[in-house]
């Protein structure tokens, strides 16, 4: 169970959509492990929008009513506050979320003992629990500014009315079992009070004694002063010492277990993204058992490494040579390229599989017909002349594949839908009844042919604007990694590198609010549910390798310092150089920084003249990342160009390693 998503769910469908519009108390409700308030084996139930028995007659409120309830006290940091009916502690631990300091009143001692060392384990300090009449309050700590009644009396108990500052709100649950209705009391004077009906509800009786319990005696705790979010982001901070320490590879044995590893970058030109995905790559493989990688980029050219790096001759002469040349072409990624290629000859040796590289966009139309042809040729030469006339209505555009859309929509020549979908269809049912599904060429040209399929529908729709097309595609690369941990069976485990904008979960940004686009982290989280884990990367300033326009020059530029309405700003504020935020390990910052702010994306173009506009969006960082590696400063790529080799010719990529 994933119950901070569950949690998330919770506040989203029943507290905010509901009518919740303080943003403290959702804050507060995103903050608060309500599972830990249930008893053991009930966790799964602890977020439904109802009440749970806790014993002694007694219940845990729907999280809608305690958030009513909160939220109708009007509470502020500041203040000081009594709960009347501790029960599980739940609510009053909500409260010190949001407040100063909470008294809490339970007759129940069980219940009361619990609590307090409930309170305990989540470092809640600014509590204090006591067991007494709780219709009588809590004379020696009054006045309060709010107290909240979380049973119901027949009547409001004068000692509670009275012990309410100026201004102070009661919120209380009055009558009957089968008339109690919700009210709020506001003191307006020393004997003078306004009430208000808030509506129907139903709560366990308030039962009143005629004294304190007076072996448990009052005792006080120092408040917490409320800290900033970039207090919470340094005191949550990982750190580490370099990307090659332990100190920085030991802290993803935390996602061992996952089957899929996304790792992001938010620039497309940042060494350090470069190398620390390589870092945390290398120790997955070596202690963990990974054995897949997977990239952004096209599967022909992608397949050309991974032949380079099982020691096979290459398919392709010159693979990524597609703008931007420079994402792949750079001696941050050959330095990695050299480690995998050695770690497979370590693992030939040792008779252990090897590493395998793949691509996962859909670009490359020329490398992919190339693949299927060849295939059909060594497998079935007359199937290959098929697939040749097919192909053919691609040709003229397989060099410059976005002329085929604009072409198609002049209604000058004719879609090469059928063809290409007919082609696929045919080599797939051929691998069903002719595969055994060991064939690293057979998986070249199905999953070229599922390539050209999409690229064609993917340059078809580009031109209608909209989301269709980058949901086609990021929809393309979440098959392709379904496809690739099918045809590796139920041992394979993957590392994907991607742009955050693909591996953070869209639904938690603009993407999907503003655009109504999906992305590749949503949709393995969606199909590989609790066995994902998605890692953003971010900086807030330095320098990075891109272009000004599409298919430009590589030009290293100064990054603007982040704008200080953004999240970057904030991991600035925290004052420490690199780190790694894990937000299922801290939920009073996954709540803290759940509300939606700018997070900066810079892709293959740079335009620092129109930073807002260009590259930020608005998203929420704990739900789009399971976790976020901050490098305060940054550097560029360092580009690989063409040399002149010995006797005159080129000593292009791959061949120069």
């Amino acid at each position: 169970m994933n119950l901070i998503r569950n949690r998330d769910r919770t506040v989203e469908q029943h507290i905010v959509r509901r009518g919740i519009q303080d943003k403290t108390v959702a804050r507060a409700m995103r903050t608060v492990p309500r599972e830990m308030f249930v008893d053991p084996g009930f966790e799964e139930f602890a977020y439904e929008d109802a009440p749970l028995s806790i014993g002694q007659g007694q219940t845990i409120s729907q999280p809608f009513i305690v958030a009513l309830m909160i939220e109708k006290a009007d509470l502020d940091a500041g203040d000081k506050v009594l709960e009347v009916g501790t029960g599980s502690g739940y609510a009053a631990a909500v409260v010190s979320r949001i407040a100063r300091h909470v008294y809490t009143v339970e007759r129940h001692g069980a219940l009361a003992q619990q609590a307090r060392e409930r309170f305990g384990r989540l470092g809640y300090s600014n509590i204090d629990v006591r067991i007494g009449d709780g219709s009588k309050g809590w004379a020696k700590a009054a006045p309060f500014d709010a107290i909240i009644v979380s049973a119901g009396a027949p009547e409001v108990p004068p000692s509670l009315k009275e012990q309410l500052d100026l201004g102070g709100r009661l919120i209380i649950p009055v009558g009957h079992d089968d008339g109690q209705r919700l009210k709020r009391i506001i003191r307006t004077g020393a004997d003078a009070f306004e009430e208000e009906d808030l509506g129907g509800v139903f709560f366990v009786p308030l039962i009143g004694e005629d004294a304190w319990t007076a072996t448990h005696p009052l005792y006080t705790s120092a408040a917490q002063p409320e800290r900033t979010p970039a207090q919470m982001i340094s005191d949550a901070a990982e750190t580490f010492s370099s990307v090659d320490d332990e100190s920085f590879t030991h802290l993803f044995d935390r996602f061992a277990d996952s089957r899929i590893v996304l790792l992001g970058e938010s620039t497309h030109g940042t060494a350090e993204f470069y190398r620390a995905r390589a870092a945390i790559s290398r120790y997955l493989i070596e202690r963990h058992g990974f054995n897949l990688i997977a990239v952004e980029a096209d599967w022909p050219d992608a397949a050309a490494i991974d032949r380079l790096i099982a020691g096979r001759s290459l398919s392709q002469a010159h693979p990524f040579e597609r703008f931007p040349v420079w994402m792949w072409h750079n001696e941050e990624f050959i330095e990695f390229i050299r480690w995998m290629r050695a770690e497979n000859i370590r693992r030939q040796a040792s008779r252990m599989g090897p590493i395998r590289f793949y691509g996962l966009d859909l670009y490359n139309m020329a490398g992919s017909i190339r693949m299927v042809i060849d295939y059909l040729e060594r497998v079935s030469p007359d199937a290959a002349v098929v697939a040749r006339e097919r192909y053919g209505c691609l040709s003229p555009w397989q060099n410059n594949p976005a002329t085929y859309g604009r072409a198609i929509l002049s209604d000058a020549y004719k879609s090469c839908e059928d063809a290409v979908s007919q082609q696929c269809q045919e080599l797939l049912a051929r691998s069903f009844s002719e595969n055994d599904g060991s064939d690293d060429g057979f998986l070249d040209a199905t999953q070229s042919a599922r390539l050209l399929a999409a690229a064609e529908r993917y340059y078809r729709i580009m031109y209608y604007g909209g989301s269709k097309a980058w949901n086609l595609r990021d929809s393309y690369m979440a098959e392709t990694v379904e496809h690739l941990l099918d045809f590796h069976g139920p041992a394979a485990k993957m590392i994907v590198w991607a742009h955050n904008s693909h591996i953070g979960d869209a639904r938690f940004a603009e993407m999907a609010a503003a655009r109504d686009e999906l992305n590749l982290g949503q949709l393995c989280r969606q199909r590989f549910d609790g066995m994902t884990s998605l890692i953003g990367c971010g900086t807030h300033s330095g320098e990075v390798l891109a272009a000004s326009d599409w298919d430009g020059q590589a030009e290293k530029k100064r990054i603007n310092p982040a704008l200080a309405e953004s999240y970057e700003h904030l991991c600035h504020q925290a004052g420490k150089k690199w780190f790694l935020l894990d937000f299922e390990r801290n939920q009073d910052l996954h709540a803290r920084l759940i509300d939606q702010r700018l997070q900066r994306f810079i892709g293959v173009i740079y335009r620092p003249e129109t930073e807002r506009m260009s590259h930020y969006m608005l998203t929420s960082l704990p739900q789009q990342y399971d976790a976020f590696v901050w490098f305060d400063e940054t550097h560029a790529l360092t580009p690989l160009y063409q040399q002149q080799a010995a006797g005159g010719g080129q000593e292009t990529f791959p061949f120069g390693l």
